[in-house]
């Protein structure tokens, strides 16, 4: 799609500067004129994260120009009493582990929703309609709050409750680690794959100074490992 075949109008995309969310952005890109984002300081564990968001978006602007004149604004929201109240290991230093409910205890309760209702507020006062997010329910850690019934439902509720019509959009939800690495080669080539590959942030332990061939990362948690095993099959073609 060509920047003149772009949909007017406008989207936000909640970028976090992990995997998903930067394939999610130029997913958004290819297919908007005007494309603003939005990142969370929770007290999030691996906050390195929000250092990668920055570093994401200038090597997509070198390396893009179209896209580069499409990127709006960036805001990150400060949400820390989402890490006061959730006390998950995403937001304290304990193990990583599976909770008596069957879900990991890395499920911050409330988060997404939360991030969406603040996504809407400002695409509200923005005039952005559609809203972008990379959630997922097909290669994920079990996350109720990603699931697309989830998605759809909190669609109804934010059109009911702010009285306009936004889209949420999950360009991810039906593909795998594997598909989402070949998404990002399909939007922007090598060069968009190698940006998600070396500047996106998934590790829950925050650690960036083990390199891989699918990243960086410690390598052992749950989200390294859904990276790793993506990146093989990916690989493998």
């Amino acid at each position: 799609m060509h920047a003149s075949d772009t949909i007017p109008g406008g989207a936000l995309v909640l970028f976090s500067g992990g995997q998903d969310s930067t394939t999610a952005l130029g997913w958004a890109l290819q297919r908007y004129d005007r494309v603003e984002t939005i990142g969370f300081d929770y007290g999030q564990r691996h906050r390195i994260e929000l250092d990668c968001r920055p570093v994401v978006l200038d090597a997509m602007r070198a390396a893009f120009p179209g896209w580069s004149a499409q990127l709006g604004e960036d805001v990150v929201v400060s949400l820390d009493a989402i890490g006061a109240l959730s006390g998950t290991a995403l937001t304290r230093d304990v193990e990583i582990k599976m909770g008596e409910d069957g879900l990991p205890n890395t499920f911050v309760p409330g988060r997404n929703l939360i991030f969406l209702a603040f996504a809407a507020a400002l695409a509200y006062r923005r005039g952005l309609k559609h809203i972008v997010a990379g959630v997922c329910e097909t290669d994920y850690s079990g996350y109720p709050d990603c699931r697309d019934d989830t998605i759809k439902a909190m669609q109804v509720a934010l059109n009911l409750g702010l009285e306009r019509r936004f889209v949420l959009e999950t360009p991810l939800m039906w593909i795998d680690k594997a598909r989402t690495f070949q998404l990002a080669r399909d939007l922007g080539g090598d060069i968009f794959l190698d940006i998600v590959r070396e500047q996106t942030h998934s590790c829950y332990a925050g650690d960036r100074t083990h390199v891989h061939e699918w990243g960086r990362g410690c390598g052992v948690c749950p989200a390294c490992d859904l990276r790793a095993e993506g990146w093989r099959k990916f690989a493998a073609g």
